[in-house]
Formats: C-alpha cells, sequence, structure tokens
C-alpha cells in the first residue's frame, strides 16, 4: 500500500497544514486506488478459494493473483504472492472464469426492418444503450463476455457486437476487438425457420428462404472477385456496397455466422449453406439437435444451445430436449450454453450448466459451455474463458458449487477490476430486484426474438 495512504492509518506527522493534508490525501488515494478500493498497478491476490480454472483440475486452498489486467500466478497455497498485493482471503467460496455468453440481447439494441428479408450491413452496435441496466443483471449473473444479436425475425437481422461487460459511458469501451485491423466486433446474425417467414419481402417458405440467402452470398462472391482483381487499384474497385462487403468479411473467415435455428431439417440447411460458401457457423438454439448430433458433429460445426426450465412458446421448438447439451457432448460437438436473454434471465446463466448435467452432460463440458467453449465460438478464447497466466482478469467469486441452486455470484471482476459486488447495496439490488428495477425488461423480447 502506498506510503502516502498510510499515513491516515499510522498517524504519521507529513508537515503540510492539516485542510491541505486531507485534500492531498483524498485525491492520491482516489487516484492510486479508484472507486473498487484498489489501484490497477497494484496485485491483487485472493486466497483461500476452491478455484476452478476450467483448463485443468479445480485447486483447493487456491491462489489466484491479477495484475494491470492480466492473470498473472494461479495455482496451489504455495503459490508466490507479490510483496506489494492486497491480499483477500476468500476462504469457503469459489473462484471460476468469468461467464461468457454466445446470444443475449441485453442492451436494448436491435437491427434490420422489415424493409428487406436481409440486411447484413446493420450493426446492432450503432443502437446499443451502454448504461442499460440490464448490463447490470448479466454482471449479476457473473457474465464478463458477451454475444449481443440482433433479432431473428429476418434471414439476416444484421451484425452481432461481441462485449466486454466494463464499466462504460460508450459502446467503444465495451468492444471486444476480434479483427482490429478490419474493424470487427461481432459476427452475422441469420436465421431460418419460421421466425423470418412472412409476406411482402420475406420468404413466404423454408425453400425460398434458402435461396435468398444463396442469391445474395453469389453476389458477394462476384463482389469479392471485382475486389481481388483490382489489387489494391482504387479506380478498379466496385462501388461500395455495404451489404456485400459484411458478407465479404464472412466469405474470409473475419465474420463468423450465428445461425437462429430450430428443427432437423432447418438445422442441416444451415450447415448446407455453410458449406457451400466456406463460412464458419456457429448453430444457435438447434432445439431438435438430437435428431442430428452426428450430423453436426461430421459437419465440424458448434452448437450454442439454450436450456429450459418451463417448455412452451413456438411450435417450432415444440421437440427441444434439455438432453441437447449431453447427446451433442456424445458426438463430440463442441457446445455452449446461451442465455438469449431475456428468454434465460442472465443472473440464472449458471442454472444452464447445472440443467446439463442433471441431463447427462459431464460436470467438466457443461463448466466448459458457459465459459471457453462459448469463447472459441466468438474468437475470444486467447483471452478470456479460463484462468491461465497471461488471460484477462475476467473471474466471479461464488459462495458455493457453480451448480448449486443455493449458490449466489459474490462478486464479477473484469481485467483486474470488481465491477460488480452483492455486498453493494446498489449492486444487490441488481441480483434480487424485479419488475421495480427492470421495469418491462425482463421476460419480454424485442420483435424476431430468439427462441
Amino acid at each position: 500500500m502506498p506510503l502516502l495512504c498510510l499515513t491516515v492509518n499510522t498517524n504519521y506527522d507529513i508537515h503540510i497544514m492539516k485542510p491541505i493534508r486531507s485534500l492531498l490525501l483524498a485525491v492520491a488515494c482516489v487516484l492510486l486506488f479508484g472507486v473498487n478500493g484498489f489501484s490497477q498497478s497494484t496485485p491483487q491476490a485472493f486466497t483461500g478459494a476452491q478455484i476452478i480454472p476450467i483448463s485443468g483440475e479445480p485447486i483447493n486452498n487456491g491462489v489466484l493473483v491479477v495484475h494491470n489486467g492480466k492473470i498473472t500466478a494461479v495455482g496451489g497455497s504455495n503459490t508466490r504472492i507479490p510483496n506489494n498485493a492486497d491480499v483477500h482471503d476468500v476462504s469457503g467460496k469459489v473462484i471460476m472464469p468469468g461467464l461468457v455468453d454466445t446470444h443475449s440481447h441485453i442492451g436494448e439494441g436491435d437491427g434490420g426492418d422489415r424493409s428487406a428479408a436481409m440486411h447484413p450491413d446493420a450493426r446492432i452496435m450503432d443502437s446499443i444503450n451502454p448504461r442499460s441496466d440490464s448490463f447490470k443483471r448479466a454482471l449479476a449473473g457473473g457474465i464478463t463476455s458477451v454475444n449481443v444479436m440482433p433479432g431473428s425475425g429476418l434471414l439476416i437481422s444484421g451484425q452481432t457486437v461481441y462485449l466486454k461487460l466494463r464499466d462504460a459511458n460508450t459502446i467503444e469501451d465495451m468492444l471486444l476487438v476480434v479483427d482490429e485491423e478490419n474493424n470487427i466486433y461481432g459476427g452475422l446474425k441469420m436465421a431460418n425457420g419460421t421466425n423470418p417467414m412472412g409476406s411482402g419481402p420475406r420468404p413466404g417458405t423454408r425453400a425460398k428462404a434458402a435461396a435468398m440467402v444463396r442469391d445474395l452470398y453469389v453476389q458477394a462472391q462476384e463482389y469479392k472477385k471485382k475486389i481481388d482483381a483490382a489489387d489494391g487499384d482504387e479506380s478498379k474497385m466496385p462501388p461500395r456496397n455495404l451489404q456485400l462487403e459484411t458478407l465479404v468479411e464472412v466469405l474470409e473467415g473475419k465474420r463468423t455466422v450465428h445461425n437462429h435455428t430450430h428443427k432437423h431439417q432447418d438445422i442441416l440447411t444451415a450447415v448446407r449453406l455453410s458449406q457451400e460458401f466456406g463460412y464458419r457457423l456457429v448453430l444457435q438454439h438447434v432445439s431438435e439437435a438430437w435428431k442430428v448430433a452426428d450430423e453436426i458433429a461430421e459437419a465440424g460445426v458448434s452448437a450454442s444451445i439454450i436450456t429450459l426450465d418451463s417448455f412452451g412458446g413456438k411450435v417450432e421448438a415444440a421437440e427441444i430436449k434439455n438432453s441437447n447439451g449431453a447427446i451433442l457432448e456424445d458426438a463430440g460437438v463442441l457446445v455452449g450454453f446461451h442465455t438469449d436473454d431475456g428468454i434465460t434471465d442472465s443472473r440464472l446463466f449458471l442454472r444452464s450448466a447445472a440443467v446439463g448435467v442433471k441431463n447427462g452432460m459431464s460436470r467438466q463440458k457443461a463448466l466448459e459451455a458457459v465459459t471457453i467453449a462459448n469463447a472459441k465460438m466468438m474468437d475470444i478464447d486467447d483471452r478470456t474463458g479460463t484462468l491461465e497466466k497471461g488471460k484477462d482478469g475476467d473471474f466471479i467469486i461464488l459462495s458455493g458449487d457453480p451448480l448449486s441452486v443455493y449458490t449466489h455470484v459474490e462478486e464479477t471482476w473484469i481485467e483486474g477490476a470488481k465491477v460488480w459486488d452483492r455486498a453493494n447495496e446498489e449492486d444487490r439490488k441488481y441480483a434480487t430486484g424485479g419488475y421495480q428495477i427492470y421495469p418491462g425488461t425482463i421476460h419480454t423480447h424485442h420483435e424476431g426474438g430468439s427462441q
């Protein structure tokens, strides 16, 4: 702890008039410690907890050290703690990586509209409210990274955005950059099945839906050929087309497609399209995955699924099974859970892993399904999803076993900063409050919602 702040407690006389001294001490402590009571430049060490690193076996009486936003050490009780570290005794608690949600609608954003069936140029980042209380709801559930999506009422509703739930005034403060050189911060939301079907510019049948998608991707292939042929010569470049530019990013592997789909034939249509055009695919929802798990595995695509504790809703999802996770795990598919908030309240995200285990998943794969598996689907696994030296200091402190219904998220940390604390009265209300805290936001969904 810096000497200047120590003088407050040790009554050292620093020979400054009292009013000036008090002011200097207050300013210095704010600058050095910040609003959460510690400095990013001061190592933070957490001792005594069971640590679940995901990348290895649980560590009883473990030590986690974070410095300058990064994990610098994780191990057993003999792990070296820097002499100048702030030490937090969290004996009896559990520490695991911050949760990663591959499909959410927090942030009050939107995407394309009904003027067309496909809007790959629409960016949800242009509509998100970074001060939305829905982000606090996610932090209360231990979520530290999230893929925020447009709805699924269109074949292509627009570009998703990957966010780190830091304290922020602007969306730029939250962005998770996937490709800095090309300014890519997320994937592309696509959908098939009944959601995007309708009248007017939208397809009226499943076959027409697939045909319309194929046609736009063929246009993107031709657009890419013209760009490649120009070889950097601006005079030979085709006119800018924001829709096709986005699809070229998909074709070049810079942007992942997140495809809402439920029925087994729609799942395989989504796979078929990805294979025809060679783009990377994450299947979202896949209610009937249990019918085609081997085909999903053979295609080498990953699946982001949802669990339900009360069934109902659209007929398309009538045959969903909470054993999807176990069946996909057995088939060898990379599988993760998502909230689709507000279908599943972000505060209850850990419950998805518990439901997965209850229905046959292994404990290890269920915990991976809310951490590292999802990080892989979002191309951020080099930064988060496990507790390993060199990764971002994203972690949560739990009151007990992560799969227990009695367990609470007590603290959420992002890049070495505490961003949510259940012991803080203001923060706690986001964990326990209902409509008085989130008026009109819980159990509702914008047009074209997901599930």
